[in-house]
């Protein structure tokens, strides 16, 4: 299943696609959130058995057209954005950081959730934002103590495409010690088009990655290359904070950003554009604040 939220600004619908039409869902939850996907998603929604086909899940609902309309973030905003920094090998090493040995964490505002076609406005005074594509996670049940990685996956509501928009001087130059800073201005996290539901999306540790800036391709990469996959960092994140349904967690980003020197930063006018299969594709223009 694959999970949109459809219309404008603050006033999106929620939305479930299935073999390229659209249904409205808005009949059976008032939105794309954490207790709708605690109850099980649409299957718990509409009391049907979670092993229903697609189309029978949306079976009798109203199909939607959204020729035109604005994608919304396929979630409403989460409690916490929690990331993951340095979880790619060959991200690590173009930093110029040894791998390391546990997942490196930090929060991002959750208010920089906005959608996969929005625009990504550069801060003021920024010289330095970047891009990362990365595979998103969106919890689904309550992750407490988890007895094993093995147990994570269960708590996982779907993935998405996640453009984890960094200012690097903010991050690492005036940080004063952590990184938030650099990652929590407004619209550093364009999310979605759509929240694909598990069984959609098969292996969470074979997907390819690629991302573009101005049809320049700047990353291209697997999330074989991750040194701690989904399973274990959702294990591992409940160890020490508790995550809830609708939580999102991004999970780092490959090599080939602006901060290994190869690119220039963004600039008012670039096009970033960026996917993950099964997942879909993200376009975003990068304007200068106002």
């Amino acid at each position: 299943m694959r999970y949109m939220r459809v219309g404008p600004v603050g006033a999106e619908r929620p939305v479930a696609q299935v073999d390229g039409r659209y249904f409205d869902l808005s009949g059976v939850t008032p939105d794309i959130n954490g207790a709708f996907l605690a109850a099980g998603g649409l299957a718990g929604a509409r009391g049907i058995d979670p092993g229903a086909g697609d189309a029978d899940l949306v079976a009798g609902l109203p199909e939607r057209d959204v020729t035109g309309e604005r994608i919304g973030a396929p979630i409403t905003r989460p409690g916490v954005v929690l990331c993951v920094g340095l979880n790619y090998a060959a991200h690590a090493a173009e930093s110029g950081v040894q791998p390391p040995q546990s997942p490196v964490i930090f929060y991002k505002a959750p208010n920089t959730v906005v959608g996969p076609y929005d625009d990504v406005l550069v801060p003021r005074g920024s010289t330095k934002t970047d891009w990362e594509v990365e595979l998103a996670v969106v919890i689904g049940r309550t992750a407490r103590y988890l007895e094993s990685p093995e147990a994570a996956l269960a708590h996982v509501a779907g993935y998405a495409v996640a453009n984890d928009v960094s200012e690097r001087e903010f991050q690492l130059e005036v940080s004063g010690g952590q990184w938030s800073k650099g990652k929590s201005c407004e619209t550093f996290n364009p999310l979605g088009p759509w929240l694909a539901t598990p069984d959609e999306v098969g292996d969470p540790g074979r997907l390819g990655l690629r991302l573009w800036v101005n049809g320049d391709l700047r990353q291209d990469s697997s999330t074989a290359d991750m040194i701690f996959d989904v399973a274990y960092l959702v294990w591992y994140l409940s160890q020490y904070t508790v995550l809830e349904p609708g939580d999102l967690v991004n999970t780092g980003t490959p090599q080939g950003v602006a901060l290994s020197g190869r690119y220039p930063y963004l600039a008012d006018g670039d096009v970033v554009e960026l996917e993950i299969d099964g997942l879909g594709r993200q376009r975003s223009v990068v304007r200068a604040a106002a």
